[in-house]
């Protein structure tokens, strides 16, 4: 009765011993899905959307246009917008940074800089109800293409992608998106991805010549199967999507 116990014990043992050996002989699972490519260096897009208090709309872009010397002295302005459709009292501005380092020190030489908080700061600030910001890359295929000509009006379409990242709905957007441009609907100016933000967003910034030529190129660009085909693939990994209508100010790099 003792042997045949033992026996067991034995057995078991042996068992446990084989599974565990099998365990470590198995290779380490690796990550079968990856977030798409990778930034290949520290350029980040920081997008601003101020809130202006209604009454004070018209001296808040008058004091920015005077004084906006002393922010641009610090740091680049990719371009800065007044919203016109899609939210009211709004301004939507870009700046262009090498490194989270960079920004910091421009941060820092900011709040140091008298000119820049007397002249400015101290008169803006109470004139807005509130603020958002978002860091944001360009996606690797876009890059910053400034519109044909000066003018014209441009369109920030802004979609909510499902949870992924680019590996799973990169080609998609990138599709719909080249599709757009290579038919000649719409100059993209820059194509975004955020990453400190409301995540898996996309931001596609438009440029027309006005927005009877933009409604007229979306009516036509309906009408295209190329357009049509590109636009249901990527709306399969589309959450929800909005977009403003926005006039350059007169001090905007881009416009």
């Amino acid at each position: 009765m003792i042997q045949v116990t033992l026996r067991g014990i034995f057995r078991n043992a042996s068992r446990q011993a084989e599974h565990r050996l099998s365990l470590k002989s198995r290779p380490t699972p690796r990550a079968s899905v990856s977030t798409g490519p990778q930034q290949q260096h520290g350029t980040f897009y920081e997008l601003r959307t101020y809130y202006i208090q209604p009454h004070l709309n018209a001296a808040f872009l008058r004091l920015t246009g005077e004084k906006i010397h002393l922010r641009t002295a610090h740091s680049e302005l990719i371009g800065y917008w007044s919203v016109e459709y899609g939210g009211l009292n709004q301004v939507f501005h870009i700046w262009k940074y090498d490194s989270y380092a960079q920004r910091a020190s421009v941060r820092a030489a900011l709040a140091q800089d008298p000119n820049w908080i007397e002249q400015y700061i101290s008169k803006a600030m109470p004139m807005l109800s509130s603020q958002d910001n978002e860091v944001t890359y360009l996606v690797p295929w876009s890059k910053i293409q400034k519109p044909p000509k000066d003018g014209g009006v441009f369109e920030l379409a802004s979609f909510q992608m499902k949870p992924g990242g680019p590996a799973v709905w990169g080609r998609a957007v990138q599709a719909a998106v080249g599709t757009h441009t290579g038919s000649g609907y719409g100059h993209a100016v820059g194509v975004f991805h955020s990453e400190f933000g409301q995540l898996n967003q996309v931001h596609v910034l438009w440029w027309f010549e006005s927005a009877d030529q933009r409604a007229a190129i979306r009516r036509k660009s309906h009408e295209d199967a190329r357009v049509v085909a590109a636009v249901r693939e990527s709306a399969a990994y589309l959450a929800s999507h909005k977009n403003k209508l926005m006039f350059p100010c007169a001090f905007s790099p881009i416009k």
